[in-house]
């Protein structure tokens, strides 16, 4: 992908980029867009978080190109877009009915969790999906603060390939 392409990121995402101070790097790179349950999921669990990872909410949706808003409608489309997807938090299940709305194909779903990454293979979206790791590197960012494991390409790149073998037999 191209600098300024479009990711589309859920609250862990943005919780680890501050955490590995990060967020500066991936905003100025990418087109970044979530969705407003995202941006509240950042802030839940502050008390479970050292200070450097509280993220104000305001100042990160100044950061983000777009945050939208998921209508009940997109939230039926993607219930209705298969009856054996995965059951997904609030925040990812926001993220993934926005993505079925979207009419270009020049974006990226950055999310670590298992059931995101499985319902994005369902869905046929397998190439959109990449790991935090992948897209700072390609905006040439190294974190020196090391990443955690499920948000590096290694773990990514295993996990789905291994979904993908998983999923095959749900086709």
């Amino acid at each position: 992908m191209h600098k300024r392409s479009i990711v589309l990121v859920d609250a862990n995402v943005i919780i680890e980029c501050h955490r590995a101070s990060a967020w500066t790097a991936l905003a100025g790179g990418y087109s970044v867009q979530t969705t407003d349950v995202c941006v509240s999921e950042t802030q839940t669990g502050h008390q479970n978080r050292d200070f450097q990872q509280h993220i104000d909410p305001e100042q990160l949706r100044q950061s983000l190109d777009a945050v939208h808003t998921v209508s009940n409608r997109d939230y039926a489309s993607l219930e209705m877009s298969r009856s054996d997807l995965p059951e997904l938090d609030d925040g990812e299940r926001s993220l993934w009915a926005h993505a079925l709305t979207r009419t270009d194909s020049h974006w990226l779903f950055c999310g670590p969790d298992n059931a995101s990454l499985r319902c994005g293979i369902m869905l046929g979206y397998r190439e959109q999906l990449s790991s935090l790791e992948g897209i700072l590197l390609d905006v040439g960012h190294r974190c020196s603060t090391p990443l955690r494991r499920h948000y590096t390409r290694r773990w990514h790149e295993r996990k789905t390939s291994e979904l993908t073998l998983d999923c095959s037999g749900a086709w």
